[in-house]
């Protein structure tokens, strides 16, 4: 039995193909499994119209077995086989798909037929953890069994073998463990277990593993020391049915939620399940959730969001990224297509229309989604913001807003007047009929804002405000602009659009004091003006220029070195008696005017909550004043 070279392929290609293609060395007994299913499906496919198949459906199985003593891994179908030379031409040439060119043939004569593989490079990852494979197949209608035998790029050679079954025995010699590889775990019965229920869950035909168990023995078990012997079961590892192939009305929702909690590792059930199936120019089936909660690492670059993606119940990706808009980053669930171009390893997809018009889709999906939850299930859907809300408003941000006509929708404040979170069209339902601008205020939390007396004139207005309490929320607010002709004014704005009847005192009269606050304040402030929103409060801080306080606060907390710092403006209620004792104080006590203005600019900073430069400073100035 001589040995042959590989047909077009050298020993580079082939280092390449087990080495760079695959992420991971236990994608082989994928590849194999989805091989076998491919076998398998030929022959169930040709038993629909040759009696002499002798087989139904239900004889079709994979079966694995491990024997660790001899480091020996097999995996049998009972599929369709191969002679001698569909091995010289699919094993013998890299790069060759038996099932891709079976699949075209049957596309040929109409008849529509399902096959996983589109490579024929699948095979050879199984060289990742074996150092010798061996082939041993009989061909349907064949009378010879061939045996295929390689230990890699120096060859394979061919000989005939009896066999008395038709299918195909792949036997792995698997590798001995090295320093940095551990090779054992692919024969230990419960890593294979787990290896097929996360790639080969949904293989359309039984995959079996006697597994070895352990029970009492029946004479000691009413004994208070029972003992244990080992026993050998035979174990369907895979369920076969995707709970996203069966049509919705027959599963109860208590099963997607048991789904969910198993495929996610979840202990919530979730907010929300969608169930899609699409055919068309591409055709796919989604089941996605909602979650409840946001996940301890949600909003670290731990994170990864992304879709499981099936291609014929195959698990080819994980988490794939392209599938999810940022701003839906937080949705769990799966996408089984067979349309979607893979790639070689069928580890990758290749960015083709197909899979752009399912994520296309799938964002539509999502959004309807959220706007029938706020809708029809309010309580939920503020459940959902406040554990994804953010995550919304950075999408209302991102990408210099490109996204923001399509989620502003779905944005929720807390409402000064509601006590509660309202939307921007509930808002909006509730202006008054004088009302020129969308009011919000920016603060800790609500609490505090309520505190903020540049929100005075605004309330005694009767208007309504939203409560800024996230660092988002005013640069999502400025990206939004305006919402249905209504532009945003910050409760900071020097024009509130309000007249303030008590702040009608001639500028004549404010001229001097507001020249001597702001000489004696000097940098700490750009401008010192009369306030136009204080009522009862005698201060108030605010910037200047397009950088706010909260702004400032942000930036200085992710990129400190830059010290950011908004411009600042003291505002003066001059109605208000610490500000006409100061005026006063101008002729008689020029010092203690002058600590009355440092005063009010400290307490304008602690309002405004920011730091005061030195803190032990101003209780000794206000010491001096007791």
């Amino acid at each position: 039995m001589s040995k042959k070279q590989f047909k077009s392929e050298s020993k580079r290609l082939l280092d390449l193909m087990i080495n760079s293609i695959y992420t991971h060395k236990e994608i082989f007994l994928r590849e194999i499994i989805s091989n076998a299913s491919d076998a398998i499906d030929k022959l169930c496919f040709i038993s629909l119209t040759d009696d002499k198949v002798g087989m139904s459906r239900s004889d079709f199985n994979i079966q694995i077995k491990a024997d660790k003593e001899n480091r020996i891994l097999t995996i049998t179908d009972n599929g369709i086989g191969m002679d001698k030379d569909d091995l010289e031409n699919n094993l013998g040439t890299i790069a060759s798909s038996g099932s891709y060119k079976f699949k075209n043939e049957m596309q040929e004569k109409q008849d529509d037929i399902d096959i996983i593989g589109q490579f024929g490079v699948g095979f050879y990852s199984a060289f990742m953890v074996a150092k010798e494979i061996t082939v041993n197949t009989k061909k349907y209608g064949s009378d010879t069994a061939y045996c295929w035998q390689s230990s890699g790029a120096d060859g394979y050679s061919i000989s005939e073998i009896e066999k008395d079954t038709v299918g195909t025995e792949i036997i792995l010699k698997i590798k001995d463990n090295t320093e940095d590889e551990n090779y054992d775990e692919f024969l230990e019965q419960y890593r294979l277990k787990s290896l097929v229920k996360k790639y080969s869950d949904y293989i359309r035909y039984p995959i079996l593993m006697d597994m070895t168990k352990s029970k009492v023995k029946e004479e000691t078990k009413d004994s208070d020391k029972p003992e244990y012997e080992d026993y050998t079961e035979t174990e369907t590892l895979n369920s076969m049915v995707p709970i996203w192939q069966r049509r919705k009305k027959d599963v109860e929702q208590e099963e997607y939620d048991n789904f969910y909690k198993e495929k996610f590792m979840s202990m919530d059930k979730p907010l929300r399940t969608i169930v899609t199936s699409v055919e068309g120019v591409v055709t796919y089936k989604a089941l996605l959730f909602i979650p409840e909660k946001a996940p301890y690492d949600y909003y670290t670059k731990e994170y990864k969001k992304g879709l499981q993606l099936y291609s014929s119940g195959v698990l080819i990706m994980d988490n794939c990224e392209e599938l999810l808009p940022e701003h839906f980053r937080f949705v769990k669930g799966i996408v089984d297509s067979s349309d979607l171009s893979l790639n070689i390893s069928r580890e990758m997809l290749q960015h083709d229309r197909h899979l752009i018009t399912i994520a296309q889709n799938i964002e539509k999906k999502i959004k309807n989604e959220l706007n029938a939850m706020l809708t029809g299930e309010r309580e939920n859907y503020e459940k959902f913001f406040n554990a994804f809300g953010r995550q919304i408003k950075y999408g209302v941000v991102s990408d210099y807003g490109m996204h923001k006509q399509e989620l502003q929708n779905l944005l929720m404040f807390y409402s000064s007047t509601e006590k509660k979170l309202v939307t921007l069209d509930e808002y909006v339902d509730r202006m008054k009929e004088e009302q020129k601008f969308i009011y919000y205020a920016m603060g800790e939390n609500a609490a505090a804002i309520d505190n903020l007396p540049q929100t005075e004139l605004i309330r005694s207005k009767g208007y309504e405000m939203l409560y800024c309490t996230e660092e988002v929320d005013e640069f999502t607010l400025q990206t939004l602009m305006q919402y249905k002709e209504k532009t945003f004014c910050s409760a900071n704005n020097d024009d509130l659009g309000i007249e303030n009847e008590e702040s009608k005192d001639e500028e004549n009269d404010s001229t001097a004091i507001l020249t001597f606050v702001k000489e004696t304040l000097g940098d700490k402030v750009a401008e010192v003006v009369a306030s136009k929103k204080l009522v009862s409060h005698p201060v108030l801080l605010t910037a200047k220029g397009g950088i706010s306080f909260e702004m400032e606060r942000y930036f200085n907390a992710v990129q400190p070195e830059a010290g950011m710092k908004a411009q600042r403006v003291l505002e003066l209620n001059m109605n208000h008696n610490a500000v006409k004792t100061m005026t006063s104080l101008v002729e008689t006590d020029i010092e203690k005017a002058k600590k009355y203005a440092e005063v009010l600019y400290s307490q304008a900073l602690l309002i405004a909550g920011l730091p005061l430069e030195n803190p032990s400073e101003y209780t000794d100035l206000i010491c001096s004043l007791i």
